[in-house]
């Protein structure tokens, strides 16, 4: 999924806040590439496993309560928009979709109940499940689907994300470039009531994970239509939760959706903090129920005798990675050589063991440990500062007189630099006496400059995977004409790669391709890799139940249950 998080010293520490194939008798199998086995679900730490226990068989777990949880204020609460880990973690509890990964990352059925796949792997027919409906009682049919897909692509929408999403929807790219003079997509049709016809230009094994990606949600016609740009301020819900408040800079409350379509939630409700404060000190207040441990706490709440140790869990890793982007065609980072350099020239070793107590593991690849793909023989740009001097003086830029000015632009509010892009200034400094100015703006403003296109280079950021399969990093990421390629990078062979791999039904060829573009990406330095998340540490209070940590967003809240 295309969900940019900031990356700060805290998170970084404890991986939190800011996510059966088929389903009718005869649909084949998602030939997506599936996550790889494990000793345990991949979204829960066995140590969380062994705390939070289960109820004795066939007992219900009780209904009522509340988990409050810290956040912060999403850039949006539209689900054609989302781009964000913040706003995503909200919307995938609000809304549904035809198809949705479960807390295993298993593509499972949601809206629809079924699926069939024909046409050569082209086309893809759901059947919706019987009596759906949104929050406000009006019933969802197929036509809402393909009100809601076309809306995402519509240009009035303004997304950043609907091409990378529903892009290979038959029609979808005439939708985008048409300035809204053409509504209709063609691959998408509205059978009948409970019939959605989804036609894509050509069989890709991707397509039925990219469906559980926001953008592919359902809303409410009527809603958005009568409310116009304030619908999100009274969204009505497809999903387990509707958000029934929202007070910006103070909190955001999700309540049960009496009228969702599954089981309902044993939660009441779900209280989101958004005022902020020192996240420790409010979970030993008991003002939340969730907590990560920063690493000045780490070393407290490691010792047995202390009485917070007893709500410690371990986290697993999420597929992510945190970097610094570069704009390739922004001078000086048109230069391969001069971004080489920069490469070269971070101690990343140095960096996980004495700033963060190797609670990281440096990333000289994109693709994450362990994630479908992955390939120890993947190798980048490594701590060498004779060769990164050597790359600075071959390069356009190596008179520091007329090297254009270097401007890093970070998430924040004015605060201290995140200090990851302080470590790496001095080291880009004491190197290779390159000066950098670190900007700060806020982060929805962030995000819109990312993608527009506006920054030079910038931190403080990460991606985290939507859907397990290498196509989210290496297609999303690098593909020339992606939107999601923020630094305009370029590489024939790699574009050539990555469209073979999009209709290579052999993974072990369409990993192949995805690895030796990854290797050229690397040798290039269109980016700087920083870090993959490793296992991280947590407080949950004993009273909540079945709380999942996943490595992908997606919906968890309604299998919570309070226990006192």
């Amino acid at each position: 999924m295309r969900r940019l998080l900031v990356i700060l010293v805290t998170t970084l520490a404890a991986g939190l806040v800011a996510s059966c194939g088929g389903g009718a008798k005869d649909t084949p199998a998602p030939t997506t590439t599936p996550p790889p086995a494990r000793a345990t679900p991949p979204g829960i730490a066995p140590d969380l496993q062994k705390k939070t226990g289960a109820l004795p068989a066939g007992t219900e777990p009780p209904t009522g309560g509340t988990l409050r949880l810290l956040w912060s204020d999403p850039p949006t609460l539209d689900p054609a928009l989302v781009s964000d880990t913040t706003s995503a973690g909200i919307i995938v509890e609000a809304f549904n979709g035809l198809v949705a990964l479960n807390t295993d990352l298993q593509i499972v059925p949601e809206l629809a109940e079924s699926w069939t796949i024909s046409g050569g792997g082209t086309i893809y027919e759901f059947k919706l499940r019987k009596d759906i409906k949104f929050s406000n009682g009006d019933p969802i049919t197929a036509s809402d689907f393909k009100y809601s897909l076309e809306r995402a692509l519509h240009p009035d929408t303004e997304s950043s994300v609907s091409e990378i999403y529903l892009g290979d929807i038959v029609g979808a790219k005439g939708v985008i470039d048409g300035r809204g003079k053409v509504t209709n997509v063609a691959g998408i049709e509205a059978v009948d009531d409970r019939t959605l016809r989804l036609t894509i230009d050509s069989p890709k094994a991707y397509f039925l994970a990219k469906l559980t990606y926001p953008t592919a949600f359902v809303v409410s016609k009527r809603n958005v239509t009568q409310s116009g740009q304030k619908w999100t301020e009274k969204p009505v819900s497809s999903g387990p939760f509707v958000i029934s408040e929202y007070k910006i800079g103070q909190r955001i409350t999700l309540s049960r959706n009496d009228s969702y379509w599954g089981r309902k939630p044993y939660l009441d409700k779900v209280v989101l903090n958004l005022a902020g404060g020192q996240a420790m000190a409010m979970y030993e207040n008991d003002e939340v129920d969730l907590t990560g441990v920063g690493l000045a706490d780490l070393e407290r709440v490691q010792d047995p005798s202390e009485p917070l140790n007893k709500d410690l869990v371990t986290i697993p890793p999420s597929f992510s990675i945190s970097y610094v982007g570069f704009h390739i065609s922004k001078p000086p980072f048109d230069d391969p050589k001069f971004r080489q350099a920069l490469n070269h020239a971070v101690n990343k070793e140095l960096i996980a063991e004495q700033v963060y107590s190797n609670l990281v593991i440096p990333a000289y690849g994109i693709i994450p440990p362990n994630f479908p793909g992955f390939s120890d023989k993947t190798q980048g740009l490594k701590f060498d500062p004779d060769k990164a001097k050597q790359l600075l003086s071959e390069s356009k830029y190596a008179d520091k007189a007329t090297r254009p000015r270097i401007i890093v632009t970070i998430p924040g509010t004015g605060g201290s630099p995140s200090l990851d892009i302080e470590v790496l200034a001095d080291m880009w400094k004491r190197v290779l006496d390159v000066d950098i100015e670190i900007q700060q703006v806020e982060w929805a403003t962030y995000l819109q400059d990312l993608n527009r296109r506006r920054l030079q280079v910038w931190g403080g950021l990460g991606w985290e995977a939507d859907y397990p399969d290498p196509q989210d990093f290496i297609d999303i990421l690098f593909y020339s004409e992606s939107a999601g390629n923020h630094g305009l990078y370029k590489d024939a062979l790699v574009d050539a790669n990555v469209l073979a791999a999009r209709t290579e039904q052999d993974v072990r060829k369409r990993v192949q391709l995805y690895n030796e573009a990854e290797q050229r990406i690397l040798n290039s330095a269109a980016w700087l890799p920083l870090w993959f998340d490793t296992d991280s540490k947590a407080l949950i209070k004993p009273w909540v139940k079945n709380y999942r940590f996943t490595p992908i967003i997606v919906e968890k809240y309604r299998d919570v249950y309070i226990l006192k």
